[in-house]
């Protein structure tokens, strides 16, 4: 469907041009042009970038609709959404706990098996991502097949829980969790963490010019010299944990500074790899992403440094991945069983061996050795259960960002 052609069928031209470049993304990938953040998609279509990324036209949200099935083009995989759709092949197994998972499918997938294999609860993973994921939950409703939901950020599960869709967790499972970290809720369970880092190229800032506090990146001598992913749950995660800590007046204008001065890129590795590659000094990011790329090869960090802005700042907020069992699940007991063990000592254990350099969030269990103490990051003091997306996503789109 060329642009032309989406626009005479009446949709909104940015929504008709991403509809262009997922069509055109085969062309991309056999020309083998990188694509790692939205502006790589830009310049060469005839919708100009300043034209896609002026904030009166909100085009980001329409990308990032079509972006997965593009990128999964020009990466030669299946094309189709990034998450569960109606038309994907899960087909729920009988006497079988499902379990939704945001969460890093490697990572689901072993802890599901080693859950299994010690209790003889059979499992079967959907995997999908946060948001999408979320919502679907919440479209299901009491007819979703869900029994547990697990999420990359804490936002997804607390949409599922404004709904009224989680049954209380177990108090014996919240107790199997470091002090401080459960909702005030009590109805989804932590089952890992992520600090917020400010990521930065060693070659074109020093440590002692970098700005110490998050929220400096709103003034105008940092046009243009910071990235970030606004388009992810990730990024949604950070900007959610500003809007219940500083409101919302002061985060609208945080944002739109961001829609005015920063660079955006695709995704948190993306924003590293460009302040690696000296596209712009510092990018916002979590900090699991470098660990992993420094434990390997280093190519997309190799010219990087973290800081960790600390002293509660925005810019060191946490995000929760989060563990939940739905009301309506017809494995009640077991479905229980199974976070209870996600968030136990062999559970956490299997989230340190998988490599994702995720903090773990259980007693007894330490995280990977080169990560900094968790609880000597110093993170605002945010009530989990109050972080709200869908009014972040609102405030995106209302400045331009989406």
């Amino acid at each position: 469907m060329s642009a032309s052609d989406a626009g005479r069928a009446g949709l909104p031209a940015p929504v008709a041009a991403a509809a262009e470049l997922a069509a055109g993304c085969l062309a991309w990938r056999v020309a083998d042009r990188p694509i790692r953040r939205l502006q790589d998609l830009i310049p060469s279509h005839p919708m100009k970038r300043k034209h896609l990324m002026t904030h009166n036209r909100r085009p980001l949200l329409a990308l990032a609709l079509v972006l997965p099935m593009a990128l999964a083009a020009c990466s030669g995989g299946p094309a189709g959404p990034a998450g569960p759709a109606a038309g994907d092949a899960y087909q729920p197994q009988a006497d079988t706990l499902q379990v939704y998972s945001a969460q890093h499918i490697e990572v689901t997938e072993a802890v599901a098996a080693a859950f299994t294999k010690e209790t003889g609860i059979p499992t079967q993973v959907r995997d999908g991502q946060d948001s999408s994921m979320g919502h679907m939950i919440v479209e299901e409703g009491d007819s979703s097949p869900a029994d547990v939901f697990l999420t990359e950020n804490s936002p997804a599960m607390t949409l599922v829980e404004r709904e009224g869709l989680l049954a209380p967790v177990d108090g014996s499972t919240l107790d199997q969790v470091r002090e401080g970290l459960a909702p005030s809720s009590g109805l989804w369970a932590p089952i890992a963490a992520r600090s917020t880092v400010l990521v930065y190229n060693k070659d074109l800032i020093s440590e002692e010019d970098l700005p110490s506090s998050m929220m400096d990146l709103a003034d105008p001598k940092w046009a243009g010299k910071w990235g970030a992913a606004p388009g992810g749950a990730d990024f949604q995660a950070i900007a959610a944990g500003m809007l219940a800590e500083r409101g919302e007046a002061e985060t609208r204008a945080w944002l739109q500074a961001l829609a005015d001065n920063a660079e955006v890129y695709q995704n948190n590795i993306a924003t590293m790899k460009a302040v690696n590659a000296g596209e712009v000094p510092v990018g916002i990011m979590y900090h699991y992403y470098w660990y992993r790329d420094q434990a390997g090869d280093r190519q997309g960090s190799a010219n990087t440094q973290l800081h960790y802005f600390g002293g509660e700042d925005p810019g060191a907020f946490v995000s929760l991945s989060a563990g939940g069992v739905l009301a309506s699940s017809d494995m009640p007991e077991q479905a229980q069983k199974f976070l209870e063990y996600v968030t136990g000592p062999k559970g956490q254990q299997a989230l340190v061996d998988s490599g994702s350099m995720e903090y773990a969030v259980g007693t007894g269990v330490e995280s990977a050795p080169a990560l900094p103490p968790l609880d000597k990051l110093e993170a605002p003091a945010v009530d989990v259960s109050t972080l709200n997306s869908d009014k972040v996503i609102a405030l995106m789109t209302d400045v331009g960002i989406l």
